[in-house]
């Protein structure tokens, strides 16, 4: 079946295997979500990942992290939807509990972390909070 918003697909899965306490999940692949997973990575929300080629389509797959048997991220929201599109200029990215948490935005100059936006001054459309 298809899915009309691949980036919430992504995430659910991401928020469901965490629940599960799963120590990896596999995913189609595009940029835009090996992007994200590359900031997730770097922020330590995720243990790493790893892009499949072989097969008709590409796989991701996603190490999740825990912590004293707990998941790592907290809660992993979708913030712009394909029928509300939520965009922010530098000076009004969000912080997510107050600094401890992460949005990320995808820019003009590529997919960032909102901290990395604010340095280089940039806006864009938020794509989804995690903490």
């Amino acid at each position: 079946m298809p899915v009309s918003d691949t980036i919430a697909d992504f995430l659910t899965r991401i928020r469901n295997a965490s629940a599960a306490k799963h120590k990896s999940l596999d995913v189609p692949s595009s940029k835009l979500k090996v992007a994200i997973a590359e900031i997730l990575k770097d922020q330590g929300f995720i243990a790493g990942y790893q892009l499949r080629t072989e097969g008709p389509q590409p796989t991701l797959e996603v190490k999740l992290r825990y912590y004293f048997g707990q998941p790592v991220i907290r809660e992993i929201k979708r913030v712009s939807k394909p029928g509300r599109r939520v965009y922010a200029g530098v000076t009004e990215l969000p912080r997510v509990r107050n600094g401890l948490g992460v949005a990320i935005i995808s820019t003009p100059r590529g997919v960032m972390s909102d901290k990395q936006a604010r340095r280089e001054n940039v806006g864009g459309e938020i794509l989804c909070t995690i903490w």
